[in-house]
């Protein structure tokens, strides 16, 4: 299991190396697919994946990328409103065939899996991105790390003993100073190329450790899902990891707060 995990990893970060520093086009639709992919699997804990609703939230998250390359609408909330509309117009012409937790997942579902990971190809689009995006991962990937390897060595105090029983405080701790010394350094070696002093990049590794804090609760979140459904895994897509949203549960709700902590540091 430690061999395929390791060997599906690293070819998941030369995947990820080639996409972003690619960046464009490419970005965008390969961040659009794992959209998809990561909310079916999620409407399969609901027990939804091939229904109406469920096709109806695909179209509309692939109409989101679409529009963030073309920017055919002028207001985002058009898209959230009429999405809206069209679910409670299923809900009630096919009643009883749906539940309503299951109209409340398609929706959020939307918002949770595609809006966020879209953060993603927008901070890849930012003047310094192709620098800056690196971020979402180091406080997601990087912090997971950190606060795996300090957990093992010094964990004694639970963090959250039902939900996660191998998580410590002393691992988050780990992991939270883990994410900042790494944006740290990457900042300085970097610091040239996007135009910036030494004073941004410590604001920079400040931007990454409140990340990293928030990346727990991204975990935290997706694991309190599979227990409420008793899941062990979203999917089987990515061998030893599990699926889109096993892999990528952290960098969720990660890539937004890097791209707008960021965007503030750098304007």
């Amino acid at each position: 299991m430690f061999k395929t995990r390791l060997l599906s990893g690293i070819v998941l970060v030369i995947i990820a190396l080639a996409v972003i520093i690619t960046g464009g086009d490419l970005l965008l639709g390969v961040i659009a697919a794992i959209s998809v992919i990561g909310m079916f699997e999620l409407y399969r804990v609901f027990k939804m994946e091939k229904t109406v609703a469920a096709v109806i939230s695909y179209a509309v998250a692939l109409i989101y990328y679409l529009n963030l390359r073309l920017n055919f609408l002028p207001d985002m909330m058009m898209l959230a409103i009429g999405f809206l509309i069209l679910l409670l117009a299923v809900y009630v012409f096919t009643y009883p065939k749906y539940k309503a937790d299951q109209i409340m997942a398609a929706f959020f579902g939307l918002f949770y899996v595609a809006v966020m990971l879209s953060f993603i190809y927008q901070t890849r689009m930012l003047d310094a991105g192709k620098y800056l995006v690196w971020l979402i991962f180091l406080c997601s990937w990087g912090s997971d790390t950190c606060a795996y390897c300090v957990g093992v060595l010094f964990g004694k105090h639970k963090m959250s003993p039902i939900l996660s029983p191998k998580k410590s405080i002393e691992g988050a701790v780990g992991g939270v100073v883990g994410a900042a010394l790494l944006t740290a350094l990457y900042g300085y070696i970097f610091k040239s190329q996007m135009d910036i002093q030494l004073t941004e990049v410590w604001m920079l590794a400040g931007v990454s450790a409140i990340g990293a804090l928030i990346s727990m609760v991204g975990d935290l979140a997706a694991s309190a899902i599979k227990r409420n459904y008793d899941i062990k895994d979203y999917g089987k897509l990515i061998p030893g990891h599990g699926g889109i949203l096993d892999r990528f549960d952290s960098v969720i709700i990660t890539a937004p707060i890097i791209f707008f902590l960021a965007s503030y540091v750098m304007r």
